[in-house]
C-alpha cells in the first residue's frame, strides 16, 4: 500500500498515549481521520492537534466494547470516506499489585472485552466493507506480551495474545481478497498505561518514537511490527525454554512487584 493512498484512517484509542501519537503521524492535508475514543476531553483536543496539521477529523466518543455503536459510527464513516487503513490500538492494562492481588472474573472479562473484543469490534465491520473493494489495511495493535505470558499481567497477556492469533490466522484468507493484515507487537511505550506497571521497563520507547516506527512498518506492509528488536528477541526465545526457567527469567527482570522480590 502506497502512502498516497492512504488518505482515510480510522483509529481507536486515540485520545491518549499511542493512539494519540499514531494520529498525530497521520495527520497531513488531504488526510481525513476518524479518530474513536473514550476521553470526550482528550479525544477533542487530539482532534484539534490533527486539525492544526492540516488534516480533517471526525472524532466520535464510543466505548470500543460497544458493539452495535461501533459498527454503525464505522460504516457511516466508511459511507463519506471509504476506509484504507484501521488501526485498532484501543485497549486497557491490568496488573497485579501483590502477591495477594488477583484478576477475578469481572477484572478478566473488563480486559479481554476491551483489548480483543473492542479489536474485533473496529476490525470485522471495516472488513466487512473492505473486502468488496479489494483492497485496505488492518493493524492490531497487540504487545510483546502476547509472546510469552507473565505472571504480573494474566489477562492483558492472554487478551493481547488473541488478538496475535486472530491476526496471523485470517492474514491469508485476507490476502486473497487484497487486504493487507498487520499485527504490531510493541514492547514498553511511554503511555499512562505503562506508568502504571510496577516491574522494570526495558528498552523504553517514547509514543512518538513508537507510532513513526509502526507508520513506516505498516508503508512497507510487514505483516508482523514486532519492537524494539533485542526485547522482542529475548520474548521470542523464552517460551523455547522449559517453563521453569523463563518464569524465573521474568522473575529476575522484576515483572513481579518490587515487594514481593
Amino acid at each position: 500500500m502506497h502512502k498516497a493512498a492512504l488518505r482515510h484512517i480510522v483509529i481507536t484509542g486515540a485520545s491518549a498515549g499511542l493512539g494519540r501519537a499514531l494520529a498525530q503521524a497521520y495527520a497531513a492535508p488531504g488526510v481525513v481521520l476518524g479518530l474513536i475514543g473514550r476521553d470526550g476531553k482528550r479525544l477533542e483536543e487530539s482532534a484539534s492537534a490533527c486539525r492544526a496539521k492540516g488534516a480533517k477529523v471526525e472524532a466520535a466518543q464510543i466505548d470500543v466494547r460497544d458493539d452495535a455503536a461501533m459498527q454503525a459510527w464505522l460504516h457511516q464513516f466508511d459511507d463519506a470516506h471509504p476506509i484504507d487503513l484501521l488501526i485498532a490500538n484501543a485497549g486497557a492494562a491490568s496488573t497485579l499489585a501483590s502477591a495477594q492481588d488477583w484478576e477475578e472474573l469481572e477484572r478478566t472479562a473488563a480486559i479481554v472485552d476491551t483489548n480483543f473484543y473492542g479489536a474485533m469490534h473496529a476490525a470485522l465491520p471495516v472488513i466487512a466493507r473492505m473486502r468488496p473493494r479489494r483492497c485496505g489495511q488492518i493493524a492490531l495493535i497487540s504487545s510483546l506480551a502476547a509472546l510469552r505470558g507473565m505472571a504480573i499481567s494474566p489477562a492483558y497477556c492472554a487478551s493481547k495474545a488473541a488478538i496475535q492469533a486472530y491476526g496471523d490466522s485470517v492474514r491469508p484468507i485476507l490476502s486473497r481478497d487484497g487486504i493487507r493484515m498487520s499485527v504490531v507487537l510493541p514492547g514498553f511505550v511511554k503511555t499512562a498505561m505503562s506508568d502504571v506497571f510496577p516491574g522494570d521497563k526495558p528498552f523504553l520507547w517514547s509514543a512518538d518514537k513508537a507510532a513513526q516506527h509502526i507508520q513506516r512498518k505498516l508503508k512497507a506492509g510487514r505483516a508482523e511490527i514486532a519492537f524494539p528488536g533485542l526485547l522482542a528477541f529475548g520474548m521470542r526465545l523464552l517460551p523455547l525454554l522449559p517453563a521453569v526457567m523463563a518464569d524465573a527469567i521474568l522473575g529476575g527482570l522484576s515483572y513481579l512487584p518490587r515487594e514481593e522480590r
